[in-house]
């Protein structure tokens, strides 16, 4: 890996606070104009519910895993100096962080891209769990993007053939080309 691509990805021990400071220092780079975050931070309320706080739980190696392969994928994706992503496990009270995520990159538009892929991308596939304590009950929850790629998979009869756009960037994270490609049909069903 080239010594200016620095990738950092921790899940904290429970109830130990996330220092943005010491990520958001991670990431800097002489050659990095932009430095794009995002953090994740417990809100006093959802649906008309008092949230006390949350909790969360993850099968960590596997979660670690996740997390570099999706570094990886922004990597693959936009020209990127260094990536940062951690995610606290425990218990994370109204008002804290629960997941941070910077990145630098030459170019604005490039950092926010990618943080936003870093952070959905995380939200849909990674293992960890999180569960939120109301003031009169408590409820495990599936974030959004898990739900709605769960929903994808599940369309054309369960089969996970589906048609696939991909936009190609070049490294400065601009258009260049764009190909459909539409699958075969299933061999069952001819």
């Amino acid at each position: 890996m080239n010594p200016e691509e620095r990738t950092l990805v921790e899940i904290l021990d429970e109830n130990k606070k996330i220092d943005l400071a010491e990520y958001i220092n991670y990431v800097s780079a002489p050659q990095a104009g932009a430095i794009a975050t995002f953090s994740g931070t417990t809100r006093d309320s959802f649906e008309d519910k008092t949230v006390v706080e949350l909790r969360y739980e993850a099968y960590v190696p596997m979660a670690v895993r996740n997390l570099k392969s999706i570094c990886y994928s922004a990597r693959s994706s936009w020209d990127l100096r260094s990536i940062a992503v951690v995610h606290r496990l425990g218990t994370v009270p109204i008002g804290e962080t629960s997941v941070f995520v910077a990145v630098s990159a030459t170019h604005r538009a490039v950092a926010l891209d990618a943080c936003k892929f870093l952070i959905d991308e995380l939200k849909a596939s990674v293992p960890i769990w999180k569960k939120e304590v109301y003031s009169n009950g408590e409820v495990w929850k599936e974030n959004a993007e898990f739900l709605e790629r769960r929903s994808e998979l599940g369309k054309d009869g369960g089969s996970c053939r589906r048609k696939v756009e991909i936009e190609a960037h070049d490294k400065k994270g601009c258009f260049k080309a764009k190909v459909k490609v539409e699958e075969a049909a299933d061999a069952s069903t001819s």
